[in-house]
C-alpha cells in the first residue's frame, strides 16, 4: 500500500513527509497495520538504520511482523493495541538519547498519539518523521463535550460521548492528536446533511 496523498487543507492540519533514513543514529520505529512496509521500505533504502533500532509493531490484522522482526533490529516488539504498548514506549522515550530519531507509520490517530507522548518526552518535532498508511479514519475531538471517538470515517458523525452530530472539521489539535469535531445542527436543530465518507 502507498503511501497517502492529502489534498490541500488548512494550515493545522499534518502533513506527513515520509520517511528518511538517518544512518547508523538510535531509533525508535513504531508502526501499525501497512505502516510496517513502510518500515520495510525504509529499511530497504539502507539498512544502517537498523543495528540501533527498538522496532514496535501493531499488527492489526497484517501479516509483515515476520518479516519485520526478520531484518534484525536491536529490539523487536509485536503489540495488540498502541494502548498496550504505550507504557513501554513511554519508558523508551525517557531512555532515549538526545540524537534518537522516531518513525512513526500507518494511521493518522497512531502518528498524532504517539506525537504528542515523543514532544512530551522532550523529543523535538525535527526528530520525528511520518508516512500515513492505512484507514482514512480518523481520531476526532467533540469541542462541545471534549470527548475522544476514534475512527471516525463518515461527515458528519455521531459524538460516541454526548451524541451530537458533528461536523468534520480539518482542524488539528496537537495537543489532543485529534481533529475537532463541530456541532453541525447547532442554529437550526434536526437539519442534518446525509453522512459521506471522509476522503483524503
Amino acid at each position: 500500500m502507498p503511501a497517502t496523498k492529502f489534498t490541500p487543507s488548512i494550515i493545522s492540519r499534518p502533513i506527513y513527509g515520509g520517511l528518511t533514513p538517518h544512518g547508523t543514529v538510535p531509533a525508535l520505529m513504531l508502526a501499525s497495520g501497512p505502516g510496517g512496509e513502510a518500515l520495510l521500505d525504509l529499511i530497504a533504502a539502507d539498512p544502517a538504520v537498523l543495528p540501533h533500532a527498538t522496532v514496535i509493531y501493531i499488527p492489526e490484522g497484517s501479516d509483515l511482523g515476520p518479516r519485520l522482526e526478520a531484518q534484525g533490529p536491536a529490539s523487536y516488539v509485536e503489540a495488540a493495541s498502541y494502548a498496550s504498548i504505550l507504557p513501554r514506549f513511554r519508558k523508551l522515550l525517557a531512555e532515549a538519547p538526545m540524537n534518537t530519531r522516531l518513525y512513526l507509520a500507518g494511521t493518522e490517530g497512531l502518528i498524532g498519539q504517539a506525537t504528542a507522548e515523543a514532544l512530551a518526552a522532550g523529543m523535538l518535532l525535527e526528530a520525528i518523521e511520518a508516512e500515513h498508511r492505512g484507514s482514512l479514519a480518523r481520531r476526532m475531538q467533540c469541542v462541545h463535550c471534549k470527548g475522544i471517538t476514534e475512527d471516525v470515517t463518515t461527515d458528519p458523525f455521531t459524538c460516541s460521548h454526548c451524541g451530537l452530530s458533528l461536523f468534520v472539521r480539518d482542524h488539528y489539535s496537537r495537543r489532543y492528536a485529534a481533529f475537532q469535531g463541530v456541532c453541525v445542527d447547532a442554529e437550526t436543530p434536526g437539519e442534518v446533511p446525509p453522512k459521506q465518507e471522509i476522503k483524503a
